[in-house]
């Protein structure tokens, strides 16, 4: 099997422009694409219409707010779950063991959870979460229990890291097995996981029980039940089905097989496909109506970088921001939750609630930076490599 980027376009393979070095590539503007995908996480937490974040006095327009960015989230975690499994089969090892890619998922992920959550319990968590849900959620198997108090537990982000659990575990078979596939085959395999991913909502909307349905506010509910959120949005065999989607257009991109589209139109298509979402029933809002904008968008920014062409989001300030951005997404709820306890019971005008959040907002950033240099980085340059394996290097 070849690695080589090719030109995407309708020509025939033998006629495609080989590009230079492509698994070389770090792809920076993928790196900047992860904290917009994060701030989409932070501005659906933000402006939830709860009282552990709300900041705006004025009913409606708080109301409003929720309306217009509470797709937001799921947009955001089922970009992160595609370019999770993306940039790790990008990135592949060709001698790689299993071994070894876990030690370093474990060494990038586990400690920053561990941190957040014990930040968590202090500051908040601990006032209203058994025991033992809080270890539930520490040991990352509380998203299994289709219990809203289970999978919402401690930090609100803490669900997509269990489910990531589940994509490291699956990582080193699904590489293998993908490496079999003829690459003119690709395009099936990868249409597969688009149908079973779209019809997703309307299996479990057929499936499980419609009752009792997810309290929105005091006054409306939503379209969905609680099992049927748990299913179709954060049960972790169902969220692979992302994962192995961004493995699979690694591929496709990596031999060839990909028609690029571009990022202008990528993230046209992406903007419209989060219209639909607003106009979806919740569980095709969540992920269906913006998995294909999401693909493509991926792949565009990945063969932009291979080929060394200008994007948006390839410098500097928007790579630092994407390399802080896994530290931002556990660490925002926290400020934000702990931002409004500090507050008081206070809601406030449009104006200075908008100020609050943006200083919530920096305040998120800042912190995010602090664990990203004191523990992230840190650990991972000590921890990911054994110190026989640094031998033999040596």
């Amino acid at each position: 099997m070849t690695y080589d980027v090719l030109r995407a376009s309708s020509e025939a393979p033998s006629e495609r422009d080989e590009l230079p070095a492509p698994r070389l590539s770090r792809l920076p503007s993928l790196t900047g694409l992860r904290f917009p995908a994060a701030f989409l996480v932070f501005i659906s937490h933000a402006t939830l219409p709860v009282p552990q974040v709300r900041l705006f006095g004025d009913d409606k327009l708080a109301m409003d707010l929720n309306r217009a960015t509470e797709k937001t989230g799921a947009l955001g975690v089922a970009f992160f779950f595609v370019l999770s499994g993306f940039v790790l089969t990008w990135s592949a090892r060709p001698n790689d063991t299993a071994r070894a890619f876990w030690r370093r998922r474990f060494a990038k992920i586990y400690p920053n959870y561990v941190i957040t959550w014990g930040l968590a319990m202090l500051l908040f968590a601990s006032a209203y979460t058994p025991t033992r849900v809080a270890l539930a959620n520490l040991f990352m198997v509380h998203v299994w229990v289709p219990d809203l108090q289970y999978m919402l537990s401690v930090d609100l982000a803490n669900w997509s890291l269990a489910c990531e659990l589940i994509f490291y575990a699956s990582f080193p078979l699904l590489h293998r097995l993908f490496l079999r596939i003829n690459p003119a085959h690709l395009k099936y395999w990868i249409s597969g996981l688009l149908t079973a991913i779209i019809l997703t909502p309307l299996f479990t909307y057929q499936v499980l029980p419609d009752s009792p349905a997810i309290q929105l506010n005091t006054s409306t509910s939503a379209d969905a039940s609680v099992k049927q959120l748990w299913f179709a949005y954060c049960l972790p065999p169902v969220r692979l089905l992302d994962f192995a989607l961004g493995m699979l257009v690694a591929h496709a991109v990596l031999n060839g097989r990909w028609r690029n589209i571009g990022l202008l139109w990528s993230s046209v298509l992406l903007a419209g496909s989060y219209w639909l979402a607003q106009e979806s029933d919740m569980l095709y809002a969540q992920r269906a109506t913006s998995i294909i904008p999401i693909i493509l968008l991926i792949a565009a920014a990945a063969m932009a970088d291979a080929k060394n062409e200008f994007t948006l989001f390839r410098n500097r300030t928007m790579v630092w921001l994407g390399e802080i951005s896994f530290a931002f997404y556990l660490l925002h709820s926290i400020v934000l939750i702990y931002g409004r306890k500090l507050l008081g019971h206070d809601l406030y005008s449009a104006p200075v609630a908008s100020a609050l959040i943006v200083a919530l907002l920096a305040v998120s950033i800042l912190t995010s930076w602090a664990l990203y240099a004191l523990v992230e980085r840190p650990i991972t340059r000590r921890w990911s490599t054994s110190r026989r394996a640094k031998a033999r290097t040596a």
